[in-house]
């Protein structure tokens, strides 16, 4: 349930960037993204920063400057967030911290990435109208990982989606068809307030929390309010998840709801991985995982 202390977004707070500013995010993600599809696919033979800068199509100390200002890594050490090995310990290591994270609960310390997230879920009844009588208020908006999608409605945040230059508008019909019903107006203004609110971490604070709406069956909402205690800098397997939920159902369940989640980053299935460490699938792109895995390292000051 949201309480009285929560605040309402104010447009006064917020600096919107210009438009050549948003561009300029746009473009470093666009490097970003060749650099770690690269990365991913030459990580075992440890290429070089020269290399690393010609797929990115930089100058190495473009890349180097690039990379410590988006995620706060080396071009290096965020090639170590990637790697297999450096999964596989951060599952081990994970352990321990999971254990207190879901047993202290969404109030505890194991909040979503410190963003202080407060949720309520849709009721069974209003899920099942398909969003009739709903309105939701969407916009586009420059994140670290490309454009993203925000809908919002008049209890919070209802869904978050990313696409690439020019798959805007497939991105947003990917997001209508969970809720057919619902009526959907564009309102940058409206929806602006919650996208600085997600992506600049100096928002994050525990006096104005992250008002979200969880929009799916009884058994999806638990699987994400399971994933919403998965700390930053911390991953876990479907397997795991699936005995945190205390289902009977299949690991495979638990991955399908992990699937239809439709708030990607905020209730982050990106830190869920392969039983042995691989990073599996993920609804908008592999290389926007390892983007999301990578910037969180930094975040969180790994050092890896």
């Amino acid at each position: 349930m949201m309480t009285n202390a929560m605040k309402e977004f104010s447009l006064d707070d917020l600096h919107l960037a210009r438009p050549s500013k948003q561009g300029a995010a746009l473009r470093d993600y666009d490097s970003v993204r060749r650099a770690i599809g690269f990365i991913s696919e030459q990580w075992r033979t440890q290429p070089t920063i020269e290399a690393m800068a010609d797929a990115a199509h930089l100058t190495p100390d473009e890349l180097h400057h690039l990379f410590r200002r988006w995620a706060g890594l080396t071009p290096k050490d965020f090639m170590q967030a990637l790697t297999l090995d450096h999964a596989k310990r951060l599952l081990r290591d994970s352990a321990s911290v999971l254990d207190a994270a879901y047993d202290s609960g969404l109030s505890g310390p194991g909040r979503l990435h410190d963003l202080f997230v407060t949720h309520e879920a849709m009721s069974p009844g209003e899920w099942k109208k398909g969003g009739a009588g709903m309105v939701l208020r969407y916009g586009f908006h420059p994140s670290p990982f490309g454009m993203a999608v925000v809908i919002t409605s008049e209890r919070g945040l209802a869904g978050l989606a990313f696409a690439d230059e020019g798959e805007e508008m497939p991105a947003l019909a990917d997001m209508q068809r969970r809720w057919p019903l619902a009526t959907y107006i564009e309102s940058f203004a409206e929806t602006a307030p919650f996208a600085k609110r997600i992506f600049d971490s100096t928002q994050w604070r525990a006096d104005q929390p992250l008002r979200v709406v969880l929009i799916g069956t009884d058994f999806e909402v638990r699987v994400w309010e399971t994933l919403m205690r998965v700390p930053l800098g911390q991953v876990t397997t479907y397997s795991d998840l699936a005995a945190r939920v205390c289902t009977t159902k299949a690991a495979r369940a638990v991955g399908a709801a992990v699937g239809k989640n439709p708030l990607s980053f905020v209730v982050p299935c990106h830190r869920v991985l392969g039983k042995h460490g691989d990073l599996t699938g993920y609804h908008w792109g592999l290389t926007r995982k390892r983007a999301m895995l990578g910037w969180e390292a930094g975040q969180a000051g790994a050092t890896v």
